[in-house]
């Protein structure tokens, strides 16, 4: 592993680099969002930029951009497919907020307890349906193929995440399993096709696509142990929610397998719908402290971080090349 791969800021890393990097791109792509969720029927815009105006820090378009900028590319295909992105990721949390039955989202009450489930589905749906569309005014079959793919196992991760809920069982393997396809599969994909319209080489595709891949799963490992050492303001949910909702994120996984049988029966109850108060979860924080599972949770996450950044080594420096390894490092650190 080379000293770039294993540089870690001495001082707090910020998304801001990328921010400034890509603003005169996102500013393009940000019109193209609000041009494309327009129609006819109002509850769509209305419904839909409920969400997208919500605060998110549009890391996935952003990462298209950056990747684009690390290629210099010259073209403007990176804007309809950044765009494109957001709406795949913002179909996706209108279904989950569904799915999951949740009230708060960065703070604000979701689409589905404002407008009810069936609007969310569906407005979910219309977003996929104008992502394609962008799609297809890149002109690259094989950016279609990589997005399509992208979103079909997002889908499969989602069913993988109904099938494993709350099963107290549920091992690590398969959570890194679930969490690489709901999580991972769109930053990969979000990176990878940057270098598809830059008409770059497999490798360099390859190369963004573990970049990408690996952030994510950094990413939704930091989320994970959020749950169990941060505020809303920080997580942009209710602290707790993942220990409400009984889903077995990593720092639950690796408590369970390490308590005493008192703490397995604790967790089984827990996930299993039957310890849920404030007193449970303040219990839950002790228990994944001093088991280390929240420590180690963020290990393994500055561990996928170390391999997004060497993911990247083969490119040359540049500003964009040093905003997407902050970006990895600001990731990793939201925790601290």
């Amino acid at each position: 592993m080379t000293a770039t791969a294993t540089r870690l800021a001495p001082s707090a890393p910020s998304l801001e680099p990328m921010v400034q990097l890509v603003s005169a791109d996102l500013d393009r792509v940000n019109q193209v969002i609000l041009d494309r969720m327009t129609s006819d029927i109002p509850l769509i815009p209305q419904l839909a930029g409920h969400l997208i105006a919500g605060g998110g820090k549009r890391m996935r378009p952003m990462l298209t951009l950056a990747s684009a900028l690390l290629l210099d590319y010259q073209g403007t295909h990176h804007h309809v497919l950044a765009a494109a992105v957001e709406f795949i990721h913002t179909a996706t949390l209108l279904h989950d907020d569904v799915v999951d039955g949740s009230d708060l989202r960065r703070g604000r009450r979701t689409a589905n307890i404002i407008w009810g489930n069936p609007a969310s589905v569906l407005v979910g749906d219309f977003l996929f349906s104008r992502s394609f569309q962008l799609m297809v005014e890149a002109g690259s079959l094989k950016v279609l193929d990589i997005l399509s793919n992208a979103s079909a196992v997002i889908a499969e991760g989602e069913v993988n995440q109904l099938t494993a809920a709350r099963q107290v069982t549920l091992t690590e393997d398969r959570y890194l399993t679930i969490i690489d396809a709901k999580t991972a599969a769109l930053f990969a994909a979000a990176c990878r096709i940057a270098a598809v319209v830059a008409d770059r080489s497999e490798a360099e595709e390859q190369a963004l696509d573990a970049y990408g891949r690996n952030l994510g799963i950094a990413f939704q490992l930091v989320d994970d142990a959020i749950d169990y050492v941060s505020d809303a303001g920080t997580m942009g949910k209710d602290a707790g929610d993942d220990f409400r909702e009984g889903k077995m994120t990593l720092p639950v996984i690796l408590a369970y397998a390490r308590g005493s049988d008192e703490d397995s029966r604790f967790w089984k109850d827990a996930v299993e719908g039957r310890r849920t108060s404030d007193e449970d979860f303040a219990h839950a924080i002790e228990l994944v402290r001093r088991t280390k599972a929240v420590d180690d949770t963020l290990a393994r996450a500055r561990h996928y971080g170390s391999l997004a950044i060497e993911a990247i080594a083969r490119f040359p420096a540049s500003p964009a090349k040093a905003a997407m390894i902050e970006a990895v490092e600001f990731a990793v650190a939201r925790a601290y």
